[in-house]
């Protein structure tokens, strides 16, 4: 009986809207401090915004979140000013782990938060609010942009009205740098409801809407995080749209905060990134090739299909 019940309840509202309700209530607690953080970040941050920033709004803001990850933030940082839409802005928020020299460019500016929150929501939404644009971007900063990416939301958006976002698909890559999959899913809230396939780093959404991300406290292994919570809400509010074409290179990366790794398959996956990050003269020796193609192909094998 409590079985059929339970089964009744998951096909009515799926599973992931009653762990999150599970969430509010055992978590709730958690949102007084992050609302008093972030808004004393935003307002501390907002005095070091450009002064040439001042004035109309610009096309698209770039939000990129980022902790202790230089090398790819640079990467990140010079795919999204790559892009072919010039009219926009890339803010960086470092959550207190510091930042590296990154590129010289007027569209360009990073901050740093007072401490480390670890709330990516929070990050998150300190760089939206500082952000003075019609539309919003996101992009983490272990991920890069193709060059036409928000040009390809872009055109969505504004050849529909109604639309209050659209994502794009998604190109999953491995450590060495070979592609796993492609994500490419039309917006369904069924199938919402029990699969997190909607990603940030693939969404653009109008800035009218007030597109805000959760600012529970969620420690590792807690489901659904913050991303799903968050693109399914607005889902539910505006209009939602889908491009399938992959703008978006992924790392599939295991030291990402939130991925579940045994210890074998991070320890492989590792190994394909140290190889990746060799000099070139170095990473052009047989031996060390051979291991990095290993590895990689070790985590390959590991990976469930569709993970």
């Amino acid at each position: 009986m409590v079985k059929a019940v339970v089964r009744a309840v998951r096909r009515r509202f799926g599973w992931l809207p009653l762990y999150e309700l599970r969430n509010k209530v055992l978590l709730a607690h958690t949102l007084p401090a992050a609302w008093i953080f972030e808004n004393a970040e935003v307002k501390r941050l907002r005095a070091q915004l450009p002064a040439a920033w001042n004035g109309e709004p610009v096309r698209v803001a770039t939000i990129i979140p980022t902790f202790r990850r230089p090398g790819q933030l640079v990467d990140a940082v010079r795919s999204a000013l790559a892009q072919t839409v010039r009219e926009q802005r890339v803010i960086v928020v470092d959550d207190g782990g510091g930042l590296p020299e990154l590129p010289d460019d007027p569209r360009l500016a990073a901050f740093s938060l007072s401490r480390n929150y670890t709330r990516a929501g929070v990050v998150r939404n300190v760089g939206i609010r500082l952000a003075d644009a019609q539309y919003l971007a996101f992009l983490d900063d272990d991920n890069t942009w193709e060059p036409d990416h928000l040009a390809t939301a872009l055109a969505a958006l504004e050849d529909d009205p109604a639309l209050g976002g659209v994502y794009t698909a998604l190109r999953r890559m491995l450590p060495d740098g070979t592609d796993h999959d492609v994500v490419a899913e039309p917006f369904d809230v069924r199938t919402a409801r029990e699969r997190a396939y909607l990603d940030p780093n693939t969404f653009v959404a109008r800035s009218a809407t007030g597109l805000r991300f959760s600012r529970l406290r969620r420690d590792r292994g807690l489901l659904p995080r913050e991303d799903w919570v968050t693109l399914y809400r607005f889902s539910r509010r505006h209009r939602t749209g889908h491009v399938p074409r992959p703008t978006v290179r992924y790392l599939v990366n295991p030291r990402s905060y939130y991925t579940d790794w045994d210890e074998d398959t991070a320890r492989a996956a590792a190994a394909a990134i140290s190889a990746a990050a060799l000099p070139a003269a170095q990473a052009a020796r047989p031996d060390q090739a051979a291991q990095s193609a290993q590895a990689a192909e070790r985590l390959r094998s590991q990976m469930p299909p569709g993970s």
